[in-house]
C-alpha cells in the first residue's frame, strides 16, 4: 500500500492540527487521553461536538448537502489519526454514526430536515433501543409491541443495555408491528421521543462501576406514525443497513495505533524485557496494521455511496478483539499498579455512582497505570456489543464463503 500523502493531504493535516492545537483545550485532551469506556461522558462529548460543529466538522461522512465535509478517504482517516494521536475525545455513535445514516439512506425528506440538523448540533441526543432480556445476539426475536392505531404506535416492551438512554431526548427503536412465520418479518424501525408519557429508564451500573448503561420500559406510549424510517414491518432491512455503519462505518486504527504506542511507553517504564512480551506485542502491531488497510478500504466504498457489506461484520470482530487483547498486554505491563480502583483519576463514560472517592484524591501509581484496570473492565463488552463476535463469524460464513 502507498501511504505517501500528496501535498493536499498534508496542507489538510496541517490545517487539522492548528484547529485542535486551538480548540482542542487542556481538559478535553485530559478527557480523551485518560478515557477508559468506548464513550465520553456525555458533557465531556458534547463540550467537544459543540466546537466541531462550529468548524463544520461534525460528520466527516456524510453528504456534503446535509452537513458533511466533503473530504476524500485520505483526508477522513488523517482527520481520525490526527484526533486519536491529539488525545480528543469521541462523539457519540448513535446520532452521527448510525441514526444519521439510516436517515439519509431510507428517511423521508420531512424526516431528513427536521431530525439531521438537530444531530449534528446535538440538540437531539440519541440512544438505540435493539436489545431486549431475551433478544440480544438473536435480535429477530424481539417481543417489544407497537399496535397501530388511527395515526399512531402504542409500543409496550422493555429494551436493555441501553447506552446514555439516561441522559438522550430520542431514541431509535426496532419494535414488533405484526407475528409472521419468519421472524425478521414485522419488525418496524420507529423514532421514539423519550420524553413521551410511559417512557422509564433504570440504571445498570457495569463491571467497571460506570453508569453508561440502562434498561428503558414503554408502557402504552404512543408514536406518531410519521415516526417509522422505511416501510412498516420492513424495520429489519432499515436495521442491517445501520448495523453496517455501527459495525465498519468509522475507523478503529488510528486510536489501535495510539494505544500501541503507550504500551511500549508502559513497558519501557516498566522495564519490561520479556521475549514472550515483546512477541506479542509486535503480533498485535502486525494486526492493527492490516486492520488499517482493510478500512482504507472500506472507507473508500463508503466514498463511493457504498455500504461496508459484510466486511463491516470483519472490522467489528477484529477491532474489538484486538482492543481487549491490548487492554490485556497493558495490565501485564502495569502489574500490581493495577489493582487500586479509583475511578476519580480517570475520565470514565458515565458516574460511578456506588463509589465514594478517598478523602485526600491522591491517585495510586504511577499516571500511566490508573486507566489501564478500568479500560481492561469496560473492554470485556466489546465482543458483544454491536453483535458478537460469534454472529459476525456466522454472518461472514453466510455471506462471504457461502456456507
Amino acid at each position: 500500500m502507498d501511504v505517501r500523502w500528496s501535498d493536499t493531504d498534508l496542507r489538510f493535516r496541517d490545517d487539522v492540527r492548528e484547529f485542535l492545537a486551538a480548540e482542542l483545550t487542556p481538559d478535553l485532551r485530559r478527557a480523551g487521553r485518560s478515557l477508559t469506556s468506548v464513550y465520553a461522558d456525555y458533557e465531556i462529548g458534547m463540550t467537544w461536538q459543540r466546537i466541531l460543529h462550529r468548524r463544520g466538522w461534525v460528520a466527516p461522512a456524510w453528504p456534503i448537502e446535509y452537513g458533511g465535509c466533503g473530504w476524500s478517504v485520505a483526508q477522513r482517516y488523517i482527520f481520525a489519526s490526527e484526533l486519536a494521536s491529539a488525545g480528543a475525545p469521541p462523539l457519540s455513535p448513535m446520532g452521527i454514526g448510525m441514526c444519521g445514516p439510516v436517515l439519509i439512506g431510507h428517511g423521508t425528506s420531512a424526516q431528513k430536515s427536521h431530525y439531521l440538523p438537530r444531530i449534528l448540533t446535538g440538540e437531539d441526543f440519541w440512544c438505540q433501543g435493539y436489545s431486549e432480556p431475551g433478544a440480544g445476539s438473536d435480535l429477530a426475536s424481539l417481543q417489544m409491541s407497537a399496535r397501530e392505531e388511527d395515526d399512531q404506535f402504542i409500543c409496550n416492551g422493555h429494551k436493555i443495555w441501553t447506552t446514555h438512554a439516561h441522559v438522550a431526548n430520542w431514541i431509535f427503536c426496532l419494535v414488533r408491528t405484526s407475528r409472521e412465520k419468519i421472524p425478521q418479518l414485522g419488525i418496524t424501525f420507529l423514532l421514539i421521543d423519550m420524553k413521551t408519557p410511559g417512557v422509564e429508564v433504570k440504571p445498570i451500573v457495569s463491571l467497571s462501576g460506570e453508569h453508561i448503561q440502562n434498561e428503558v420500559f414503554f408502557s402504552d406510549v404512543r408514536v406518531p406514525r410519521r415516526n417509522v424510517v422505511g416501510q412498516v414491518g420492513e424495520g429489519w432491512t432499515v436495521a442491517k443497513y445501520l448495523m453496517q455503519f455501527e459495525r465498519g462505518g468509522g475507523v478503529s486504527s488510528p486510536g489501535l495505533k495510539s494505544r500501541m504506542e503507550r504500551i511500549r511507553s508502559i513497558a519501557q517504564a516498566e522495564n519490561i524485557s520479556d521475549d514472550n512480551f515483546a512477541s506479542r506485542l509486535a503480533h498485535a502491531q502486525i494486526e492493527v496494521d492490516t486492520l488499517e488497510a482493510v478500512e482504507l478500504r472500506v472507507m473508500s466504498k463508503l466514498s463511493r455511496g457504498q455500504a461496508p457489506g459484510a466486511e463491516s461484520s470483519m472490522l467489528k470482530m477484529v477491532a474489538t478483539e484486538l482492543s481487549q487483547r491490548l487492554t490485556e498486554l497493558a495490565l501485564e505491563a502495569v502489574g500490581f499498579n493495577t489493582l487500586p480502583y479509583q475511578p476519580f483519576a480517570v475520565s470514565a463514560g458515565g458516574p460511578s455512582p456506588n463509589y465514594r472517592p478517598p478523602s485526600n484524591q491522591s491517585p495510586v501509581g504511577p499516571e500511566y497505570s490508573w486507566t489501564v484496570a478500568a479500560k481492561y473492565l469496560n473492554d470485556r463488552a466489546g465482543s458483544i456489543y454491536a453483535g458478537t463476535s460469534e454472529v459476525q463469524r456466522n454472518i461472514l460464513s453466510k455471506a462471504v464463503l457461502g456456507l
